[in-house]
């Protein structure tokens, strides 16, 4: 006999994945963001939507939500993953850099916020329950923010910095806000100084068990699982990697979020970096889609139409005055306008963590029921309107940007002819050797750098060099990448580096990829990524110093050049070894790469 199925348990999951699977296509076929599809449908196929009509419609009951607590737990993962990725895309060092405005910058919002926001609730609210809806409030919605910024691919510009500085802090501000909460309900007798001493040591220890714990045992573990034939076990320890971590965090009193960001930022230093990136990115996209679904179904219909006024005037008094005390701050950071206004806009709305806040006041009786219900309302129709917030910030921001003059000669786009050609990144000192010796060898090729003025001088001198970003597979595309013989990446920023051959490679798994790397660390990274032949600029100028030392103590020419040879094949076998890579690796042929591989 088959086994019993429950069907209602199974009822919501299903709703949910049909969801997605319309509203995606549908969403962008109206050029609109998922973002707010995925809200809209939440709130449409929530328990307080058309689910409250199942009890005189019970068909409705099959395409509505009946366990929001469900879908809730499901929908934190999506944010887990989230912050999981973009710890990949960062490192500890690069998050050093930005202390600055990670707890300068992002410390001042969340106090300044608190304050203000809690001095106007109280003109309604209770002293008590106006701090704690200004505690939930003043934190913005790190997923819609950086799925916003990510979709328009700006997470590397300034503003997308700046963000992102602010909203590690608000992650890192959960802690002390939680137990602030928790310190004015009716039971609590805790010394409020000691319980929030107490709540930062955790946090600080926790974070630093991770952090050690992840740079003795995640190396020698993703060494363990990365083998070809069983791909499921890499799968496996990524999902682990990034839920174990979280777990962990939440455990301390953190967000799950947090911890996972933490790994994220440990594997960033590893070699498999990308392809835990590759891994990861389907079961983000999915669970994001779930989080931004539950957020919608958050909102009860019900509460906004017995109040509608009083949440406008909320919710429109939460973004100006929010989005103002930002953009003074951003200005007091001394960062340009554009920036601090695109950054107020985002900022400006509340976030996911206000439903965690807003439920626990709930429990401890500082909010009744009305009073969560019409805070939760204000921030899920905040959340809501942050895409929309985005695109107005932009728009405005660009009339305060600096406009770079760009010369008419470097304007001119790449030829569609089809050619066969070479395709050299970056046309400077080293890119102009290659170019050289590939002309000399009677072997098309075609030159791109990202300086405007560079390549209008260079284009003034007939040479075949074309203005833009390498590193955007589109523009690739258009250099003629699919008919490419071959990619030499001659420029000297490492990240720009692997974007390049992780874009190229992408697109033509048979192309060959020779490119320049700092050092033996870095080349690895970039055999990793598929290069067929990575230069260390340390190794290559050892090489040659070697052939002129043996050269000037009177080695015949015909041994030194062999010797050369043979030792440069054993730091590549080594270094696609470290890689993870086979030692029999598609190579360039020998005169090509003594013609194109020294830097």
């Amino acid at each position: 006999m088959a086994a019993t199925v429950d069907v209602t348990a199974l009822k919501d999951a299903l709703v949910v994945l049909g969801a997605a699977g319309v509203v995606v296509p549908l969403v962008r076929r109206l050029h609109v963001s998922p973002v707010i599809g995925f809200l809209a449908a939440g709130a449409v196929m929530g328990p307080t939507g058309l689910g409250a009509l199942s009890s005189r419609l019970p068909f409705i009951d099959w395409i509505t939500i009946s366990e929001e607590e469900t879908i809730g737990h499901i929908a934190e993962l999506g944010v887990v993953f989230l912050l999981f990725v973009i710890g990949l895309e960062l490192s500890l060092a690069r998050l050093m850099t930005m202390r600055r405005l990670v707890f300068g910058l992002g410390g001042l919002q969340v106090v300044s916020s608190i304050v203000v926001v809690a001095l106007l609730a109280s003109f309604l609210l209770p002293t008590t329950a106006a701090l704690v809806l200004a505690s939930g409030l003043a934190l913005s919605s790190t997923a819609i923010v950086i799925e916003v910024l990510a979709n328009q691919k700006r997470m590397a510009s300034v503003s997308g910095r700046v963000n992102f500085a602010v909203l590690i802090l608000q992650d890192l501000a959960v802690v002390p806000v939680l137990f602030l909460v928790g310190t004015m309900g009716a039971n609590s007798d805790q010394s409020v100084l000691m319980g929030l001493g107490y709540a930062l040591a955790s946090a600080v220890v926790t974070i630093g068990a991770i952090v050690v714990a992840g740079n003795f045992l995640l190396r020698p573990l993703f060494r363990l699982v990365a083998r070809p034939e069983n791909p499921e076990l890499f799968i496996a320890a990524t999902l682990f990697v990034a839920i174990g971590t979280g777990v962990a965090a939440a455990a301390a009193g953190l967000s799950m979020a947090l911890g996972a960001f933490i790994a994220g930022l440990l594997l960033a230093e590893t070699e498999y970096r990308r392809a835990i990136e590759a891994t990861i990115e389907p079961f983000k996209s999915l669970l994001l889609g779930v989080f931004f679904f539950a957020v919608g179904m958050s909102l009860d219909f019900a509460v906004v139409l017995r109040h509608p006024l009083l949440i406008l005037a909320a919710l429109i008094a939460l973004v100006v005055v929010k989005g103002a005390l930002i953009f003074g701050l951003c200005r007091v950071f001394r960062l340009p306008k554009s920036v601090s206004i695109e950054t107020a806009f985002l900022l400006a709305s509340a976030g996911e963590f206000a439903f965690v806040v807003f439920k626990l006041a709930t429990q401890l009786s500082i909010f009744t029921p009305e009073q969560s219900a019409l805070a939760v309302a204000i921030a899920s129709l905040s959340m809501a309107i942050i895409p929309l917030l985005g695109m107005i910030g932009r728009r405005i921001a660009k009339r305060y940007e600096l406009v770079v003059q760009v010369e008419a000669a470097a304007l001119e786009a790449p030829p569609e002819d089809k050619q066969r050609r070479a395709i050299v990144v970056g046309y400077g000192r080293v890119g102009r050797l290659v170019a050289e010796m590939l002309a000399e060898h009677k072997i098309a090729y075609l030159a791109v750098d990202a300086d405007a003025r560079a390549v209008a001088r260079w284009r003034g001198e007939k040479k075949p060099v074309y203005w833009g970003d390498a590193t955007n597979a589109g523009f690739l595309e258009r250099c003629g990448l699919a008919e490419a013989s071959a990619l030499v990446v001659t420029i000297d920023q490492p990240r720009q580096i692997e974007a390049v051959v992780a874009a190229a490679r992408a697109m033509r798994p048979d192309l060959v990829i020779v490119a320049r790397s700092r050092d033996a660390d870095h080349a690895s990274k970039l055999y990793a990524l598929g290069v067929t032949d990575a230069v260390p600029e340390t190794i290559e100028a050892s090489l040659q110093l070697s052939e002129a030392a043996l050269a000037g103590l009177g080695v015949p020419a015909g041994p030194v050049i062999a010797s050369i040879h043979e030792r440069r094949d054993v730091f590549r076998r080594e270094l696609q070894s470290a890689a993870g890579r086979e030692t029999h690796a598609v190579k360039p042929k020998r005169n090509r790469r003594t013609m194109i591989g020294t830097p």
